[in-house]
């Protein structure tokens, strides 16, 4: 099967060598994404909330950019500078997924890109929702 690479301005654009997305058969893998506004490639103005809900966007419209929606996403990866926010995390995600929700790992980690608090990552698969 070929890769096919998903890209949109809707989303930062990548700080490294790396896809926003790769899809490969009917599956998406989704890049971590960190709260990045696509406009500015500065982080969002405000407090973790901003953050998260900041990075729930980006993929969203990864997500939307090929094919797909945020509720297609089966497998989400978070990682966090401080578990302590994992109750926000819970909080923001309630607002953008209904059950059945995606498979999900919250990682606790010393460090992000850029210093971020809060990444995540996604394996998609458009339709499945």
């Amino acid at each position: 099967m070929k890769r096919k690479i998903i890209s949109t301005d809707k989303a930062p654009s990548a700080i490294g060598p790396y896809s926003q997305a790769v899809q490969v058969g009917d599956t998406v893998y989704v890049s971590g994404q960190i709260p990045l506004d696509p406009e500015t490639m500065e982080f969002a103005q405000g407090d973790i909330r901003a953050h998260v809900e900041r990075v729930f966007e980006n993929l969203k419209a990864i997500c939307e950019a090929a094919g797909g929606e945020l509720q297609d996403v089966v497998k989400l990866n978070i990682y966090l500078t401080d578990l302590g926010n994992f109750g926000v995390v819970n909080e923001v995600m309630s607002t953008y997924f209904q059950e059945p929700y995606p498979a999900r790992a919250a990682v606790g980690v010393d460090s992000l890109p850029k210093g971020a608090q809060v990444e995540m990552e996604a394996i998609m698969i458009p339709g499945s929702a």
